[in-house]
């Protein structure tokens, strides 16, 4: 790890020397930005967006106790899962996704709970990416 703080042990005597530290700062921060793009482009496998429908499949009996939840990483890919509950029973589905669609048949609320955590993403952007929208950039 780099100490940026950490003072030379000796000041440049000449411009030689001045030349010579400038190129290692130059150096050093090359590999740094170059660090910093890998964990930017291994950043988007994490999963980072969440969304979550609660529902009640089965009209006025009961209440909200099923749920349909995305998980998403950057790439919009993922699973969602959906707990269907009754008082005598209990199911559980788990459906890949893969760009923000899936190869199974997506019941509304998984549509939904995909949407959801699609759009909460924005709301997690870095502060300099939402001060750009501010500003009206794009």
């Amino acid at each position: 790890m780099i100490n940026f703080f950490k003072k030379q042990k000796k000041e440049p005597e000449n411009l030689k020397e001045a030349l010579s530290q400038l190129n290692d700062l130059k150096e050093n921060f090359e590999r740094i930005s170059a660090e910093l793009e890998s964990l930017r482009k291994k950043n988007n496998f994490n999963m980072q967006k969440i969304g979550m429908v609660r529902f009640n499949p089965f009209g006025g009996i009961g209440g909200d106790q099923s749920f349909s939840v995305a998980i998403l990483d950057g790439n919009n890919s993922g699973i969602v899962i959906t707990s269907l509950y009754n008082r005598e029973e209990n199911r559980v589905y788990g459906k890949p996704i893969k760009d923000g669609r899936s190869e199974y048949l997506l019941s509304e609320e998984e549509k939904k709970a995909i949407e959801i955590a699609q759009k909460q993403y924005g709301k997690n952007n870095s502060k300099i990416e939402q001060g750009k929208d501010k500003q009206g950039g794009k």
